[in-house]
């Protein structure tokens, strides 16, 4: 199976990238025709498709915010994607100075830009890893040096594990992640789902299948899944947009918001 594995290309600009699309709903510079096109094909799709990924970046920043602040000093962050504004490590270090962030992904272009990116940002690393090979990240030697595995770490997967399909066993990728975390750790999770608005998410499918990453939702009974024993935190897993929201929000305007969101904490 692995040789049939999709595994990321060589830099070609023709080649719609998820994490240039990304970058380019979230504002950003860092993407090409081909990303500003297709990426136009999935608002298409889904006309609220900017909001739900400013929302999900949204909860990235609350969720790390209120970990900082609950005295989580160390962070692992799997599949991030381009840094662009407030990233992990300024909203953690802005609480504590202190705060380490390695950063993964398996796009060897995008690890390179990060690199560059990163070079004077104190704490932080990032490597090549590719998600589906969890021990490989667990064991690189980047990640060993800045992290401790012997005290609490968060673990973030946000807007990543969708594009894992189900015969590269995103469960048992998640079992040997949460298995090497200790007590007090916790876990970051978002994840698309066809369970509130099926029809437009399969619409956006189907722009993905053309991208270097199709993607795989699921519903909130398999994403619950992926937290093993890990305690949900209130308000548990729900839409994004209502996980502890800053602002008054109703279910009808979280809905369109169809990546669920949550944090579990290692018992």
């Amino acid at each position: 199976m692995a040789a049939e594995r999709s595994q990321p290309s060589g830099f070609d600009p023709n080649i719609p990238n998820i994490a240039r699309m990304y970058d380019y709903y979230l504002g950003g510079k860092d993407h090409y025709a081909a990303d500003r096109a297709r990426a136009e094909e999935a608002i298409a799709a889904d006309p609220t498709l900017v909001t739900l990924i400013r929302e999900n970046r949204a909860f990235l920043g609350r969720a790390v915010r209120y970990l900082a602040e609950q005295g989580i000093d160390q962070f692992l962050d799997i599949g991030t994607g381009l840094p662009t504004q407030q990233n992990v490590h300024q909203i953690a270090q802005a609480v504590n100075p202190k705060a380490r962030v390695a950063y993964v992904d398996y796009d060897g272009q995008v690890v390179a830009h990060g690199r560059a990116l990163l070079a004077a940002a104190e704490g932080t690393r990032m490597i090549v890893g590719d998600v589906r090979e969890p021990r490989a990240i667990l064991d690189d030697p980047e990640v060993r040096r800045l992290l401790d595995f012997g005290r609490p770490i968060a673990l973030l997967l946000v807007a990543t594990l969708h594009f894992i399909p189900d015969e590269d066993d995103p469960q048992g990728i998640m079992a040997e992640l949460r298995d090497a975390l200790p007590s007090g750790s916790h876990l970051v999770l978002t994840h698309a789902s066809a369970d509130g608005v099926p029809d437009v998410v399969a619409k956006v499918v189907e722009v993905y299948k053309r991208t270097n990453a199709p993607g795989t939702p699921r519903t909130r009974e398999q994403v619950t899944a992926l937290f093993g024993d890990f305690e949900l935190l209130d308000p548990g897993l729900v839409w994004a947009p209502l996980w502890r929201p800053e602002r008054s929000i109703t279910l009808e305007e979280a809905l369109p918001v169809w990546f669920y969101a949550g944090v579990g904490r290692k018992p």
